[in-house]
């Protein structure tokens, strides 16, 4: 599986407006089973959120070529990057994140 952190590099109300087709990516993404999980980084202390987390099925590569079709990267709007991890140890009902 690979984390994916993306971190905004324009002025939220970009982000605000790539937000809705993001969402349709993401969407896509669990419907095709590459996206495991994903969401917004907690802002601190009433910040400004600056970017968000995606876990992902497949390899490096495949992830990669996959994250670049998000409006985020199509649009400049986000910079990414990716941890390819091999989990040992999971919670109990999680096995599918490992398929």
């Amino acid at each position: 599986m690979i984390v994916i952190t993306l971190t905004y590099v324009v002025p939220i109300e970009r982000i605000d407006e790539l937000r809705s087709p993001h969402l349709d990516w993401l969407s896509e993404g669990a419907a095709s089973g590459r996206l495991l999980v994903a969401g917004r980084q907690v802002p601190p202390a009433g910040g400004p959120v600056h970017g968000g987390m995606i876990i992902a099925r497949g390899t490096r590569d495949e992830v990669k070529a996959w994250a670049a079709t998000d409006p985020f990267a199509i649009h400049g709007a986000a910079e990414y990057s990716f941890v390819e991890v091999a989990p040992s140890v999971m919670a109990p009902g999680l096995e599918a994140l490992d398929a």
